[in-house]
């Protein structure tokens, strides 16, 4: 028998929240399925996942605006 290591439900969710947002799913979304009262619960747990947001974000408005 192979033995595993223990795994709580809330590391699963941890795990499903933080591969979600890493993939860039909307923080909306991830937030309702967690049941977070609020999107800003959800960001402020899981913010270390997004570290290139910003620059994700400069690159799109730079693809905007350069046609």
């Amino acid at each position: 028998m192979v033995d595993l290591p223990a795994i709580r439900p809330y590391d699963l969710r941890h795990t499903h929240a933080t591969l979600l947002l890493a993939a860039g799913e909307n923080a909306k979304v991830v937030s309702e399925r967690l049941g977070h009262a609020s999107v800003a619960l959800t960001l402020d747990t899981y913010s270390h996942v997004l570290p290139d947001t910003q620059q994700g974000a400069a690159d799109r408005m730079e693809q905007l605006l350069s046609g």
